[in-house]
């Protein structure tokens, strides 16, 4: 992946979540000024400020450099469920899991 293309991708990921700016930056936990100037000036990312996008994303570092034609395909249930959930905070994304996980009675 070139570098523009890292950029791109975190774009096209926060446009698939209908994230603004702020929003990417809050669940990132990266300041909206260094992300908006790492953005906007096309630089690329230290591997622990990826690193950070792709939490915030809710993803791995894997996930991000993946090619999406080697992904399972889902069905359009659970495409809708994961686009409501990708864009729900970190507390919600928790508060999910864990009724999800009682649901199933894991511990």
């Amino acid at each position: 992946m070139k570098d523009t293309e890292i950029i791109q991708h975190i774009e096209e990921l926060r446009k698939e979540r209908n994230w603004t700016l702020y929003k990417l930056s809050k669940e990132s936990d990266i300041p909206y000024s260094t992300l908006n100037n790492l953005l906007r000036r096309t630089n690329i990312p230290s591997i622990p400020t990826l690193q950070k996008i792709c939490n915030g994303f809710g993803i791995s570092l894997a996930d991000f450099f993946s090619d999406k034609t080697n992904r399972r395909q889902l069905n359009e249930q659970q495409l809708a469920l994961l686009k409501d959930y990708e864009q729900l905070n970190a507390e919600e994304k928790r508060l999910v899991t864990a009724y999800i996980s009682g649901l199933l009675r894991r511990p």
